[in-house]
C-alpha cells in the first residue's frame, strides 16, 4: 500500500497509516495463498459479523469494463463496510480524510483495506485494469451505493 493527497497544499507532510485510521479504516498486510492470510480473513469475519466471502476480478477483457467502473468513480458511501483482499493486481481508492481531503490509497496484492460503512470514497483501476480481488459481505444484497449530493457550480 502506498498512501499519498491527492492535491496537497504546500509543506504536508504525507499521510500515515494515522490519517487511514482517523477515519476508521483498517489495513493489514497479509501473504496471499498463505493459510494465514485465510485465518485472518476468518478472524475478520468473526469479529465483524461478515457472513459472505467471495472473489471478485476486473481485467481490460471483462465485458463492460468501462460503464462498471463508471459506477466506483463518483464520491459514494455504503451502509455497510467495503472490505477488499487484493489477490492480485491492483486499483486506487481515495477516501476522504477527516479533514475533507482525498486520501489517496494504491493498493496490491497482499493488501486488505475495509473502508468503515458510511465513509465516503471512489475507486479506479489502475493503467493495468487488473485487479482480483476476496470480498467479504454482511449481507451483499444491500451492498448498493450511495452517491454524494455535490451542489453544482453556478
Amino acid at each position: 500500500m502506498r498512501l499519498n493527497w491527492l492535491n496537497p497544499p504546500d509543506a504536508t507532510p504525507a499521510p500515515t497509516l494515522n490519517d487511514l485510521l482517523a477515519v476508521g479504516v483498517h489495513y493489514e498486510r497479509l501473504e496471499v495463498g498463505s493459510t494465514g492470510a485465510q485465518a485472518s480473513l476468518d478472524a475478520l469475519k468473526s469479529a465483524r459479523g461478515y457472513i459472505v466471502q467471495d472473489e471478485v476480478q476486473l481485467t481490460p477483457t471483462t465485458e463492460n469494463l468501462e460503464q462498471i467502473c463508471d459506477k466506483f468513480k463518483e464520491e459514494h458511501l455504503h451502509t455497510e463496510d467495503e472490505v477488499r483482499f487484493v489477490l492480485d493486481g491492483d486499483g486506487v481508492f481515495e477516501i476522504r480524510a477527516a479533514d475533507e481531503r482525498w486520501l489517496r490509497v494504491f493498493v496490491e496484492s497482499g493488501d486488505l483495506l475495509v473502508v468503515p460503512a458510511n465513509l465516503y470514497h471512489r475507486f479506479f483501476l489502475t493503467d493495468r485494469k487488473h485487479i482480483h480481488c476476496a470480498r467479504l459481505f454482511k449481507d451483499p444484497a444491500g451492498w448498493v451505493a450511495h452517491y454524494r449530493d455535490v451542489p453544482a457550480c453556478v
